[in-house]
């Protein structure tokens, strides 16, 4: 029996540790011929110097395990550095059918002390990093679809984060460009649609080297798989790249420890319509101030509440 994605060839951003490792692992797994992608550096926070250690440890575990793969040492959130690294995919394998983009740093702060350059590099390589592959990768696949007078496939899989639909206050910068992923997501699927390429984002929470302080309080399970372990994660991803998925497209969903959440876009909570031509200071008075005086945990978009997420 063959594999879900025998045949086809991806490449996973952010691979060389934590989920985009899980996801390059898992998409081999099932089949797809894999270029990892880590720029390598050690530090959370995009310090340190690039490294090709990573990206060819987990290439060389894939290809141990009998599966095809090669690594990728650059830079997404450069440009050309983007194109090469599609470039080399399609090379080698003769066609890319999958873009994974997990690459990713923090520079956490709150709004008020957040310099100029620790916004300016977050954005660089969650948003930027995700459009310079996107980019490329687009390309190749309208050009494929041109030549061949028809569709092609084509899948591509973003990160977001809860950052985006619940907030966080110490991450303005992260939320912003985790935001911004999800309007680049499905400006992609609709753009793409007709040439047969699907484009989804989803929200994964996992235990990783970006996260560890954030769940340092959750305790191991000693007889089973961590409930946030990024394996929990990698199969969502398997199969948002594979052929069963052909009809999701556009879509958020949020991931963790055996759940998945379909994400509904945001709708009209409440619409008030002015008695005369346009509004006034106090009729808006009159009608808003009451309703959100009704909501004092003031959350966004109802997404905490559909979520189960609690701010603290």
């Amino acid at each position: 029996m063959s594999l879900p994605l025998e045949g086809l060839s991806a490449i996973v951003t952010g691979a060389g540790r934590g989920l985009g490792r899980a996801e390059a692992l898992e998409l081999a797994r099932l089949g797809a011929a894999v270029v990892v992608n880590d720029f390598g550096q050690p530090g959370r926070d995009g310090s340190g110097a690039a490294s090709t250690g990573p990206a060819e440890e987990v290439a060389a575990e894939i290809r141990a395990a009998g599966g095809r793969a090669l690594a990728h040492t650059g830079d997404v959130a450069d440009f050309q550095q983007a194109r090469e690294l599609v470039e080399l995919a399609v090379s080698e394998f003769g066609k890319l059918d999958i873009l994974v983009n997990n690459a990713g740093i923090l520079r956490d702060r709150m709004v008020f002390s957040m310099s100029e350059g620790e916004w300016d590099a977050v954005i660089r390589v969650h948003l930027k990093g995700h459009f310079n592959t996107t980019r490329f990768a687009a390309a190749h696949w309208r050009a494929r679809a041109k030549d061949a007078g028809g569709r092609v496939y084509g899948r591509i899989v973003n990160t977001s984060s809860e950052a985006f639909l619940a907030g966080s206050a110490g991450q303005p910068n992260y939320a912003a460009a985790k935001g911004g992923i999800v309007g680049l997501t499905t400006s992609t699927a609709l753009a793409l649609a007709k040439y047969g390429v699907t484009a989804n984002a989803i929200c994964p929470r996992a235990r990783t080297r970006m996260t560890e302080d954030v769940f340092a309080g959750f305790e191991l399970p000693e007889d089973r798989l961590d409930p946030l372990a990024p394996e929990h994660v990698a199969p969502l991803v398997g199969y948002l790249a594979a052929p069963a998925a052909a009809r999701v497209n556009g879509q958020l969903l949020v991931v963790h420890g055996g759940m998945v959440a379909v994400v509904e876009r945001p709708r009209v909570q409440a619409k008030f319509d002015s008695k005369q031509e346009t509004f006034t200071y106090d009729e808006l008075d009159a009608a808003l101030t009451p309703h959100f005086a009704e909501r004092a945990d003031g959350e966004t978009f109802g997404a905490v509440e559909v979520l189960g997420l609690k701010r603290e």
